[in-house]
């Protein structure tokens, strides 16, 4: 009874979500690659039959948009077939922005629970900062990135720690956010039971209002962890870089290459997915740890 409820409600429905979506890839790839089989065939004085144009579409060595079946063609070959130590090997590429990521993610999560816990206990940093850290998300990223990038150029800092320092950019402020929110979420009643224990504030702080933001905090790391990546490939696009996810996507497009760009993309989807479920498992961790209940 459990597995035929399990497939009825979570396993029918993702699977008729997700084929669905295919079919309407494959919809799409005869709609948008067909006109270039059409001019081909009008310049060899002829013209094509659908039954022969349908095949010639999810074939295409450049494609306006790549089939599923090529990119996935795509993925195996460039993580199975390359050695992980090939610059053709998308797993290569990966780790170049997933360490990236990681660095940036590690700082944003450090910087925002600090920033967070300065605001929830000084009233003048919550009227003075909490404002600066929302204006400071309303610059594109997209235009903040080159800056960052020539400025610690022009300091001699390249490499990884730039595009660490964009992903930071990106990640601290949903963890600046969901921490004030779980730091303030204690009822007042909480707070007044701690007074009358004679608590410090350390004490109050430790074993109070700590443990109640573990929930806003995991919340917010699952959100920051996947931006974190985004700003890490935006990092590697203005720089030229050689390896990268950013970079494969730079030389995709310079060369026309829709099937790497599209692989590419799904491995970077890949990569945050994997992210976001270790941090969730870390989460289910902390609360076990916690006492709480599955």
């Amino acid at each position: 009874m459990g597995e035929a409820s399990f497939f009825r409600d979570r396993l029918l429905p993702i699977s008729t979500v997700l084929l669905a979506l295919v079919a309407l890839w494959y919809v799409f790839v005869v709609v948008l690659n067909a006109p270039f089989e059409r001019d081909q065939a009008a310049r060899a004085g002829g013209t094509i039959g659908f039954l022969e144009l349908l095949p010639k579409t999810m074939a295409q060595e450049r494609p306006v948009l790549p089939a599923p079946h090529q990119v996935f063609a795509e993925l195996w070959d460039t993580t199975v077939n390359k050695a992980v130590t090939s610059r053709r090997s998308l797993v290569y590429h990966a780790w170049i922005t997933l360490s990236a990521t990681l660095v940036g993610f590690a700082m944003g999560a450090l910087l925002g629970i600090l920033l967070a816990i300065a605001i929830v206990h000084n009233r003048a940093m919550d009227r003075s900062l909490m404002p600066w850290v929302i204006a400071s998300q309303t610059i594109p990223i997209l235009a903040i990135a080159p800056m960052i990038i020539v400025v610690l150029n022009a300091i001699g800092i390249s490499g990884l720690m730039p595009k660490a320092l964009i992903s930071t950019y990106l990640s601290f402020f949903p963890i600046v956010v969901g921490m004030v929110k779980g730091l303030r979420s204690p009822e007042q009643i909480q707070l007044d039971l701690m007074h009358t224990y004679n608590a410090s504030p350390a004490q109050t702080f430790w074993k109070l209002r700590w443990p109640a933001s573990m929930p806003y905090l995991f919340t917010s790391l699952k959100v920051a962890v996947a931006i974190s990546l985004v700003g890490a490939i935006v990092g590697e696009l203005p720089t030229g870089a050689a390896a990268g996810l950013g970079a494969r996507l730079l030389a995709g497009s310079y060369y026309g290459q829709t099937v790497q760009i599209w692989a590419a993309l799904f491995m970077a989807a890949a990569v945050a997915a994997l992210l976001v479920i270790v941090v969730g498992f870390a989460h289910g961790l902390v609360l076990k740890r916690m006492g709480a209940r599955a």
